[in-house]
């Protein structure tokens, strides 16, 4: 059995920024076993699926250690690749997923993601956590992340998580942030139980970060910057049960696996 795979850079303006993503088409769904070892042997953060039916696309996100609900680059790459490659005439695509609907428009060569809004919880500090990151913290919230803030840009990207700790928590992941120097805001993101230690660009995250931001500072519309290692910019707006995020992509590699029917 053949399947194209195409690798895309979400988030980015130009290849190795942003967050590399895996993106393969499919006309029929393989079971959940064969998903997850494409996605352990693609290796990267996630490896996106989709089946087109009826007036939308099924898609579905694997991590090399699981399935997500929800995956904000790895929904862009697939957008980038049925707008880009497969030649989709029309500006805007439906997603089914996990997490309900998720539209995507393609204004320009920015793509745009329609995504559910996810407020956060003021929370306690967990001592744990504390200890991961080794900085003074200014709040911590919750919903299926922690989200801490910080006073400052500098304090954010010195910050050398303690990953055995991170992978300890309660919940699924630590978004950290704080206000930025030449950005609304800037952040990061830890999703070690997931094999993530530090995700490149995570859209998914900007679902809990412009809602907290919107309701800090009373605007609604954001340039945000992820500022991992490789980078990458997100252009935001809240708008109360939904939010906006968008980004250019590049891709950086197309080609063909092959796969034992008999696995």
């Amino acid at each position: 059995m053949k399947l194209n795979l195409y690798q895309i850079d979400a988030f980015a303006n130009k290849v190795f920024q942003g967050n590399p993503a895996a993106v393969i088409p499919l006309k029929n769904w393989l079971s959940d076993e064969i998903l997850q070892l494409i996605a352990q042997e693609n290796n990267l953060s996630e490896t996106a699926f989709f089946c087109f039916s009826d007036d939308y696309y099924e898609i579905r996100w694997f991590t090399p250690n699981g399935e997500v609900e929800l995956c904000g680059h790895a929904t862009l790459a697939a957008a980038y690749v049925i707008f880009n490659i497969l030649n989709n005439k029309s500006n805007q695509i439906i997603f089914k997923s996990l997490s309900g609907l998720l539209i995507v428009k393609k204004i320009g060569d920015l793509f745009r993601l329609d995504f559910p809004s996810q407020k956060v919880k003021k929370c306690d500090l967990p001592k744990l956590l504390s200890e991961a990151l080794g900085e003074s913290v200014v709040d911590c919230y919750q919903n299926e992340d922690y989200v801490v803030i910080f006073d400052n840009e500098n304090v954010l990207a010195k910050i050398n998580p303690d990953f055995n700790k991170l992978s300890m928590l309660d919940l699924r992941g630590v978004i950290i942030t704080a206000p930025g120097y030449y950005y609304d805001f800037v952040s990061r993101a830890f999703f070690p139980k997931y094999g993530i230690m530090e995700d490149p660009v995570t859209g998914s995250a900007h679902t809990k970060l412009i809602p907290y931001w919107a309701e800090k500072t009373g605007k609604s519309i954001f340039k945000a910057k992820q500022i991992s290692k490789r980078g990458g910019e997100l252009f935001c707006e809240y708008n109360g049960d939904r939010v906006y995020i968008s980004g250019y992509a590049q891709i950086y590699m197309s080609g063909e696996i092959e796969i034992d029917k008999n696995i």
